[in-house]
């Protein structure tokens, strides 16, 4: 269509007229005072404000050059050719064989100084829901360390029977365990005695474990689990131990999240047949409760968790009570998503010392022990978290101890005038003193895949102590290596490397006529490396072999008790079904 110029001219008139009486008329009506408002906004672009650049833009500009048109000119040479293309088939993968699994195996091993190594576990599916098994484990050595007056051989036998049913929303097990063991106080120290003061001496102390216990787990209730155990510790020189302890978890609604809290009801009791200085019986027990309330709080990236524990102890030998309130702060925060986390904590808490957790540690423990609980009144600590590549992650912590009564190890004294194998300088007891303690950790974890992973650890320790000269028997640095290795479907391979630093602990003899000072030794820093190898026959037989403290180092665990050097063992292990 055309239009002329008077045409346009007259439509425009038409729509100024219109819209200026428009106005007019709104503002005659309008009674409300007009304001100006200026929205502040942020601008967020979104995707509609952008534009696409194109590959090829258009160039609009006068000094453009034109393209010089090209032409391509192609020398066509026909050349015969019997290929024939055959039909494409698509490649076959190959897939790894699944590996069987077993319920149960058996194990037997032999070794130098004349050692036995055994085990078996049992594993049986009564049905869907119901389980039932056991083990029975065997580990014992002749002994036949260099330059020792007397014997030096142990064994170690455990046995063990467990219970479970799975039902729709809660599951259950029970266990029952024995325990025997049989060690020497073998650690006379020399130029002390010579072999025929040796040789008047039984040093066999055997140790007796029973215990039964259970746990129950809820799905989707308040309260989360609960367990019990009851543990019977014995030794064959008339002393006992009985300790039980009752645990539950359970949650607490609130209105934004809920109350985590733990209850815990631990009662220990034990006699020792006499004193080491004396004939009279020794007693002790004590009976604690324990709460421990815990709120985590979530925002982001950052986690808190805010708790405390509170303890009630009574004494029940000495006919005191006393109350122990702990902190249980814990935080997190995810400063670069997994690579880096930054944590930190302070917490506490009311160790319970026993006879079997001394024994545990160190198997040369007289029965003549004073036991009582640790106040462990802070453990603060922070550090960083996270991963340096998807197959490597690390952990740099630094701690700050504070234990009041903690436990140390200490020799006992040499009495020149003894009644029992354990007062001759070769076994030890427990001395506490309030320490304080700086330590600094760092972690490294390498797993590249299902054939090989490797664990690094290592921390340095700084001791203070109120009443005793040494933190006897606690080392200044502590390191260690793991590593697996699958070399291929049948070999496999594997190394722990340990290293211990140096040690503090006293020589002291006791002569009724002459005083002699106690004489402070420190013990030697060492390490202790470890490999084995084995060969999968078939999904059932497997040998192998290990070696054990492979430098032949002559090193003292603890105070005139050397170990076994280089030590070879090999075995079979063979996996079966009913």
């Amino acid at each position: 269509m055309i239009l002329n110029r008077n045409s346009i001219s007259f439509i425009v008139t038409v729509l100024t007229t219109t819209v200026l009486f428009s106005q007019n008329r709104k503002q005659t009506k309008d009674t409300i005072n007009t304001e100006v408002v200026n929205v502040v906004k942020p601008y967020t672009p979104k995707i509609s404000d952008a534009f696409k650049v194109k590959e090829i833009p258009s160039i609009d500009d006068e000094v453009t050059a034109t393209k010089k048109e090209i032409k391509y000119n192609i020398f066509s040479i026909p050349v015969a050719s019997t290929f024939t293309p055959s039909k494409g088939k698509a490649a076959d993968v190959d897939k790894a064989k699944k590996a069987k699994l077993y319920d149960n195996y058996t194990s037997i091993g032999v070794g130098s100084y004349t050692s036995i190594l055994g085990e078996i576990y049992l594993n049986h599916a009564i049905n869907r829901r119901e389980s039932v098994g056991g083990y029975i484990s065997h580990h014992s050595s002749q002994g036949g360390i260099d330059n020792l007056l007397l014997d030096d051989a142990f064994s170690n036998t455990k046995i063990n029977v467990n219970y479970a049913r799975m039902l729709s929303d809660y599951s259950w097990n029970v266990d029952a365990n024995y325990q025997h063991q049989v060690f020497n106080w073998y650690g006379l120290p020399q130029p002390l005695f010579d072999q025929t003061l040796a040789d008047a001496i039984n040093p066999q102390h055997k140790f007796f474990t029973f215990d039964f216990g259970g746990e129950i787990k809820f799905d989707n209730k308040l309260i989360n689990n609960g367990s019990m155990r009851f543990r019977r510790f014995a030794d064959d020189l008339d002393s006992g131990e009985n300790r039980f302890v009752l645990k539950t978890n359970f949650d607490i609604p609130l209105r934004n999240g809920k109350l985590n809290t733990s209850v815990k009801l631990d009662y220990l009791g034990g006699t020792f047949d006499r004193s080491f200085f004396g004939t009279n019986e020794l007693k002790y027990g004590n009976f604690q409760i324990g709460v421990s309330p815990s709120y985590q709080i979530i925002e982001g990236d950052f986690t808190i968790n805010l708790g405390v524990s509170a303890y009630y102890l009574n004494d029940t030998e000495g006919g005191k009570n006393k109350f122990f309130i702990y902190p249980k702060l814990t935080a997190s925060y995810k400063m670069v998503d997994e690579i880096l986390i930054a944590y930190g904590g302070i917490e506490g808490d009311l160790i319970q010392n026993s006879y079997y957790d001394f024994a545990k540690e160190n198997p040369f423990v007289s029965p003549t022990l004073f036991i009582k609980p640790t106040d462990q009144q802070y453990d603060a600590y922070i550090g960083l978290k996270g991963k340096l590549s998807n197959t490597m992650s690390y952990n740099i912590r630094g701690n700050y101890y504070a234990d009041r009564d903690k436990a140390l190890f200490k020799a006992n004294p040499v009495l020149l005038v003894e009644d029992e194998p354990y007062q001759n300088g070769n076994s030890y007891g427990v001395v506490y003193d309030d320490v304080t303690t700086f330590s600094v950790f760092g972690e490294i974890n390498v797993d590249i895949n299902r054939n090989f992973n490797l664990g690094i650890k290592a921390e340095y320790f700084t001791y203070n102590t109120d009443d005793e000269a040494e933190a006897w028997n606690l080392p200044d640095f502590k390191a260690s290596l793991f590593m697996d290795f699958q070399i291929d479907e049948h070999w496999f391979a594997g190394a722990s490397l340990y290293y211990t630093g140096e040690r503090k602990d006293q020589l002291d003899i006791i002569d009724p006529f002459i005083p002699i000072a106690p004489i402070t030794i420190t013990l030697e820093s060492y390490f202790d490396a470890n490999a084995h190898l084995g060969y999968r026959i078939n999904d059932r037989w497997t040998t192998y072999i290990k070696a054990n403290n492979i430098a032949n180092q002559d090193y003292q665990r603890w105070l005139n008790y050397p170990v076994q050097g280089i030590q070879f063992l090999a075995g079979v292990t063979y996996k079966f079904d009913f």
